[in-house]
């Protein structure tokens, strides 16, 4: 093909070039080839590996266009790569070490793939690491109001309007700059370490139904916060959050068994 012909291309940027670089889904893969490039294989697999990069979806998934379109990008970068100018540049030592790093890492993620599969959190520690949890977690949740303003003079004089007899929502929604303010100062229900500790403190320290009578400092400004109602705190069922514990619990297992190849890399 001429370069004419070569230079009509459409589709082929800079950016699709290097996207394989960052590619890490596994795919299928098989040993025929798709095409050939001056006279080097384009395997299926790093085929359906480019492809999977480049729709961000499942190979199955794609349609005729999606893979002429992809398959065209790909050889466009082994046209690159096959030149006789790639072979020298391949000898730089930035460039040697840009694709040994690349290496290593995808091989990295493919160990790291693998040990996951090859220990998997077992429903003993799941459930050891739920329980350990729901532990940990308060006894009670909080509904509550709050009016946030940027002064502390500004709190104490929407307070003593409160002792007045004015209505808690009404004041949020004229005086208080969150986001809660247009509906009231309406938090809904929260943990209290969903909450920065001061406001927390507040909210466990009052009685349903009472405001603060001083004002509240966090990071944000200060608040008049009132809790209306609270109630027990029930932890999820365990199959709602299983898959989350289960992948806490195999990182933790990975980051053990990585602490353990470090203390031995340093003997």
């Amino acid at each position: 093909m001429d370069n004419r012909n070569r230079s009509r291309r459409t589709g082929t940027t800079l950016a699709a070039i290097f996207a394989i670089i960052s590619a890490t889904a596994a795919t299928s893969a098989f040993a025929q080839s798709v095409a050939t490039v001056n006279g080097v294989e384009i395997s299926n697999a790093a085929f359906e590996q480019y492809l999977q990069t480049r729709i961000q979806k499942p190979v199955a998934d794609a349609t005729a266009e999606e893979r002429e379109a992809v398959l065209t990008e790909l050889k466009d970068i082994y046209l690159l790569t096959t030149l006789p100018q790639a072979e020298e540049l391949a000898k730089d030592e930035q460039t040697k070490a840009q694709i040994e790093l690349q290496q290593r890492a995808i091989l990295a993620q493919a160990v790291v793939g693998d040990w996951l599969t090859r220990n998997p959190a077992t429903d003993e520690e799941i459930l050891e690491a739920y329980n350990a949890q729901t532990l940990l977690a308060p006894d009670l949740q909080f509904k509550a109001r709050h009016i946030l303003v940027e002064t502390q003079a500004g709190a104490v004089e929407l307070i003593s309007q409160l002792d007045d007899g004015a209505d808690f929502a009404e004041l949020a929604e004229k005086n208080s700059t969150g986001p809660s303010g247009p509906s009231g100062g309406d938090l809904g229900w929260f943990s209290p370490n969903q909450m920065v500790a001061p406001f927390s403190d507040a909210v466990a320290g009052l009685a349903n139904g009472a405001y603060t009578k001083t004002p509240v400092q966090t990071e944000f400004g200060w608040h008049v916060i009132l809790r209306e109602e609270s109630r027990n705190n029930e932890p999820p069922p365990l199959d709602s959050v299983r898959d989350v514990v289960k992948q806490n619990v195999e990182q933790q297992k990975f980051q053990a068994f990585l602490e353990s190849l470090r203390a031995d890399a340093a003997e």
